[in-house]
């Protein structure tokens, strides 16, 4: 079976919804674990998301241009919900009745998680199941605003059940997570060197540092830079105010501006040789649009996971 897989969003402007969580992290994290298990289980798989994309409209078509140029059999998009706190529950959206039969195993298997049934619903308004030419389901997970859904809601148990829906199967092989950075809990002297190294910062006579988990002299350099770069008072130690700066930036979150600050917003502006306010003004816009024309970018200003592969990889 050929499967075309679609993370929904993740591709600035086309970005997701915000509750408790942030859908494009729970949807990439779904999505990865699910293209791995249909994969292990001998299906080949199609991923629909498109890498850059000038607007949302152009997001959207370029996943189905994939889907439909591949010749997919099932096209399946990822979503979570999100509302006003109180709604919870999994719904899937299909347009035809071939897609209404893929959708209902999936949405069994689901609800079997303890989630809410919101049905399947008709899809008639939904952009990628319209223009798809393959039958096509939009999965709704659950609600990331919702204090009950996200209790419930574990990654890889949601993946196992997309999975028994579409084929019946559960992948026999462990699925490796997808981390999220900003949880990492290593503070070993080696992840702060080879953090460091991934984000440009260099010791005292500006080389890169030596992964030898020994946090010498030239790693304490490199530490009491990065802490002035983002503002934390320079010690030369890697407190906990430093490794949460290092982490929420390597989780490389979508950073847009007039939404962000802070510690980010100041490395980022390190990086493009911009004054360091910590603030996402027009200055620093600027600067990102430069340098992702540079880099062969949609210059759109919005630091997604295309200009942080090329900030940071």
């Amino acid at each position: 079976m050929k499967f075309g897989i679609d993370i929904g969003h993740n591709c600035p402007p086309d970005t997701g919804a915000r509750g408790i969580k942030f859908e494009d992290n729970l949807t990439l994290d779904v999505g990865n674990r699910v293209i791995s298990k249909l994969r292990a289980l001998g299906n080949e798989v199609i991923t629909c998301k498109p890498d850059g994309a000038g607007s949302v409209r152009d997001s959207l078509s370029k996943r189905c241009s994939r889907a439909n140029a591949s010749g997919v059999d099932v096209f399946v998009s990822i979503h979570f919900n999100a509302f006003n706190g109180q709604a919870n529950g999994t719904e899937v959206f299909a347009t035809s009745d071939r897609g209404r039969k893929i959708a209902k195993p999936v949405l069994d298997e689901i609800i079997k998680l303890g989630f809410f049934n919101r049905g399947v619903k008709s899809g008639s308004h939904l952009y990628v199941l319209k223009n798809t030419d393959m039958p096509a389901i939009l999965i709704e997970c659950c609600f990331i605003d919702s204090k009950k859904d996200m209790n419930l809601f574990n990654a890889e148990a949601m993946a196992n059940a997309i999975i028994k829906g579409l084929t019946g199967k559960v992948a026999s092989t462990p699925v490796k997570p997808v981390p999220d950075e900003e949880d990492n809990i290593d503070t070993s002297a080696l992840r702060l060197q080879k953090a460091l190294n991934r984000l440009k910062i260099t010791d005292q006579n500006n080389k890169p540092l030596a992964e030898d988990n020994d946090a010498g002299p030239s790693t304490k350099s490199a530490v009491e830079k990065f802490q002035s770069i983002v503002g934390i008072q320079p010690t030369g130690t890697a407190t906990e105010a430093t490794w949460n700066a290092i982490n929420l930036i390597l989780a490389k979150r979508i950073i847009r501006p007039n939404h962000a600050g802070g510690s980010v917003v100041r490395y980022l502006q390190y990086r493009l040789n911009v004054e360091a306010d910590g603030i996402f003004g027009a200055q620093t816009e600027a600067a990102i649009k430069q340098f992702q024309r540079q880099n062969g970018l949609t210059a759109d200003g919005i630091v997604g996971p295309a200009t942080w592969q090329k900030l940071i990889g």
